[in-house]
């Protein structure tokens, strides 16, 4: 049996990759949180791992005996259509570190948030739900439910910096568009980057308006 067909394809559930994501993420907010690691010390971390990660990816793929030897670790959450080419882990630790560098601190944060819960979440839905299809490998179900996880995670995260009022509602429901709209554009470029990343520019421009960051 080859390797590729002991992998899931993009189309799986794979939720054990799914729950990597967030726990993944969320170790890595903790860390932040509780560490007291600057936030562009972090971002150099975030960029040095994004750089070695990529090496580590080109080796493996141009060689077969490092390939074999990572797939002992890395099988379980990988996709077929990795194994020629970049993971997902780069890209993730990419997004993180360009939100950390650009965006304030509680920006960055939730977008980062957006990044754990919205990908895998919308994922899930799509391919468990998705059969209107709006771009490719998009579907208006998982697009939805990625807007209505980004506008409870900013709901949440607006209540817990002590911020209410009928503004945070309108600030949390643009805030779930901005972060839909950042899952869908990694028709273009790998979600892991473009989630925390437009979601940060967009986040930042919102709060240029409501001022509640």
């Amino acid at each position: 049996m080859s390797i590729s067909l002991r992998i899931h394809k993009r189309t799986d559930l794979h939720i054990l990759r799914k729950l990597w994501h967030m726990g993944v993420g969320l170790i890595g907010v903790i860390f932040y949180l509780i560490s007291g690691i600057s936030q562009e010390k972090l971002a150099i971390a975030l960029f040095v791992l994004a750089a070695v990660a990529i090496m580590v990816d080109i080796l493996r793929i141009n060689n077969h005996k490092i390939q074999k030897a990572s797939l002992l670790v890395m099988r379980p959450f990988m996709r077929r259509s990795e194994l020629r080419s970049i993971t997902g882990l780069p890209f993730y630790a990419l997004g993180v570190a360009i939100s950390l560098s650009l965006f304030s601190e509680k920006i960055a944060l939730l977008s980062v948030f957006f990044l754990i819960f919205s990908d895998p979440i919308s994922s899930y839905v799509g391919i468990r739900f998705g059969k209107d299809k709006i771009l490719p490998n998009k579907s208006l179900q998982g697009s939805s439910a990625g807007f209505v996880v980004c506008t409870i995670i900013t709901f949440i995260y607006c209540l817990l910096e002590g911020h209410m009022g009928a503004n945070i509602i309108l600030f949390a429901f643009l805030a779930g568009i901005i972060g839909s709209i950042s899952e869908m554009m990694s028709i273009f470029v790998d979600d892991n980057l473009t989630i925390p990343v437009i979601s940060g520019l967009g986040l930042t421009l919102l709060n240029q308006i409501f001022i509640i960051f």
